[in-house]
């Protein structure tokens, strides 16, 4: 509400023990940065990062991923807050009900009501899948993935939880937008005949509808892209960017809503031919929208283009020239005032977590 910008990574201290960092940005500088928690219980993923969130008074809420036993994907989501601008941090607190020893991830996190709201994917009754199902594997035996949401308010307290969605596909990132009309959440829906498209819910905290299809895009996999979708609101304008193999051709594609998310128009097609995908989008004020993707494999670039609601779009502009592999992570964006930034993790010692601010014109 500040106009400040939040960036959280996590940073290797030495061996196995990692630390979250969190620095803000006012006025075009950043801060030195604060360390929320060392541990080396944290789940450290290329895919499935920490993430941070302003909510009413300054609070800060920060979650991060922490391993609770020795399988592959035993992890939890771990919450946190400061109340004094990340100088200090409260005990964590476990971001859902369920302590079994299962996948827990890929969250998303949004202002909501004072607080924050959360989404994340959930692993518990896939109790006995298969050995690493949830990085891209099919899961065999057990239960589904489902995706499920509560609330947080600033001083820890935790809403109720609700099931979203009670079979997902098992590692794409989740997405979560506030807007006119309340909660927009979308992720990659799991058919029974393994049909993983895009789904979307809408709803105000404790009542959401059914899962509905954004796009009919038919994308028959048997597992795990690990390539979620994302969403960004204003009012009742929804725009949303999600990546497709469908037919063997990868493709990204944009939508708009212009009814909080309850219908959306024609995708249109916005890569330029060989995209690797990781995805985010941020409308504008003038209802047009910039997606970000990688593009090509091995020397990959951080692309942005800029779409309307009507279908046009501007050329594709290079952010960034990073690599296609898993260690470049996913690029994420943020529109604050009259600019956007978009971070990105450069792979090797010479790299980092990269921030490039980029100016908005009418």
């Amino acid at each position: 509400p500040d106009g400040s910008a939040l960036l959280t990574w996590l940073e290797r201290v030495e061996g196995d023990r990692w630390a979250l960092r969190l620095a803000t940005r006012r006025s075009g500088s950043w801060s030195d940065p604060f360390t929320v928690r060392e541990s080396e219980r944290f789940f450290v993923n290329w895919a499935d990062f920490p993430s941070s969130v302003a909510m009413r008074g300054g609070a800060i809420a920060v979650h991060w991923l922490e391993r609770v036993a020795d399988a592959p994907y035993a992890y939890h989501v771990m919450l946190s807050i400061s109340s004094d601008g990340g100088a200090t941090w409260s005990e964590p607190i476990r971001a859902h009900d369920d302590a079994t020893p299962t996948e827990h991830g890929f969250v998303s996190m949004v202002p909501w009501q004072g607080g924050a709201a959360v989404a994340w994917l959930d692993g518990r009754a896939m109790a006995g899948a298969s050995s690493g199902a949830g990085h891209g594997a099919p899961s065999d035996g057990g239960g589904a993935m489902s995706v499920r949401f509560r609330t947080l308010l600033p001083d820890g307290r935790l809403g109720a939880e609700v099931l979203l969605d009670g079979r997902t596909c098992e590692c794409c990132q989740t997405a979560l937008a506030r807007g006119a009309d309340g909660l927009v959440a979308a992720y990659r829906d799991r058919s029974p005949e393994e049909i993983r498209d895009i789904a979307v819910v809408r709803g105000l905290g404790e009542t959401w509808t059914e899962p509905a299809s954004l796009a009919e895009d038919g994308w028959h996999i048997a597992g795990c892209p690990v390539n979620g979708p994302q969403l960004s609101a204003d009012g009742a304008a929804v725009a949303a960017v999600w990546f497709t193999g469908a037919g063997g051709e990868p493709r990204v594609y944009a939508a708009f809503s212009g009814d909080a998310g309850a219908n959306f128009g024609d995708p249109v097609r916005i890569d330029e031919g060989l995209p690797v995908g990781r995805v985010d989008v941020e409308l504008l004020s003038d209802g047009s929208a910039v997606a970000t993707w990688l593009e090509g494999q091995g020397g990959a670039r951080v692309l942005a283009r800029r779409i309307r609601p009507t279908g046009e779009t501007d050329p594709a502009v290079e952010i960034a020239r990073t690599s296609g592999e898993r260690a470049s992570g996913f690029p994420r964006m943020a529109r604050v005032a009259d600019e956007l930034l978009v971070a990105w993790t450069l792979p090797g010692e010479e790299g980092g977590v990269r921030v490039r601010s980029i100016g908005l014109t009418p």
